[in-house]
């Protein structure tokens, strides 16, 4: 098996973490929202280190590529692209819905068989980035800005039981009044929960062009203009 550096920072918490062998052997993490990119350069740096020192060559790195945070996106890809460059190693791309699905999966067996999966990302207001997925993670709708009120899930609430979970689903509860809706709270993309996505894709040979890649935003980046000084 391959030892994997992978990066998340879709969201406010900026993380990374070692995979060898389908184990995680490093990780770190921190939830103070900005600063990812001072962060993220001490964590990357501390990870390598590590593996330098206990003699495990790196041979790969897989960094989350949204929807997510624009800001957190760019610095998660600009990192994990200069590792790649610097080490001479492939680039994996996860795709943060996926990725927010893993610990669902893995610590709620009560989760039905029948049940669809909807990660959502918060994006603004009512508006979400949100995916549907079935138990075994096959693709049911691609991922989508959604604008929540009571029928915009109308359709999979009627099959069933659907579980929604990501930084974008607690402000959902209230409008998503449905008996087939389902909550999970505290779920949240973490490099530590990237690994069977990122050495399956390893495994399969799907890497990624270095020069050429880019993270999935989603929606264009609009700047803010900065109000005037008084």
């Amino acid at each position: 098996m391959s030892c994997i550096l992978n990066i998340e920072t879709s969201t406010d918490v900026c993380s990374i973490a070692l995979s060898e062998d389908g184990r995680c052997i490093y990780h770190d993490e921190s939830r103070e929202g900005h600063g990812h990119t001072e962060r993220l350069g001490t964590f990357v740096d501390e990870a390598l280190s590590f593996a330098d020192s206990h003699a495990i060559p790196v041979d790969a790195v897989a960094v989350s590529c949204g929807p997510g945070s624009y800001t957190g996106l760019r610095v998660g890809t600009s990192m994990a692209k200069g590792v790649c460059y610097g080490y001479g190693i492939p680039l994996i791309a996860v795709p943060t819905p996926e990725l927010l699905c893993v610990p669902v999966l893995l610590r709620h067996e009560e989760i039905e068989d029948d049940a669809l999966l909807v990660p959502m990302l918060d994006a603004r207001r009512m508006e979400v980035y949100a995916q549907v997925f079935d138990r075994s993670l096959r693709e049911i709708r691609p991922v989508q800005a959604d604008i929540v009120d009571a029928e915009t899930y109308r359709e999979y609430l009627g099959r069933g039981p659907v579980y929604f979970f990501g930084n974008g689903a607690e402000k959902c509860m209230e409008t998503i009044a449905h008996p087939n809706a389902r909550f999970i709270k505290g779920i949240e993309p973490l490099a530590k929960n990237m690994m069977p996505l990122a050495e399956k894709r390893m495994l399969d040979g799907r890497l990624e062009d270095v020069a050429y890649f880019v993270p999935f935003y989603l929606k264009d980046f609009v700047a803010k203009q900065a109000r005037p000084l008084l």
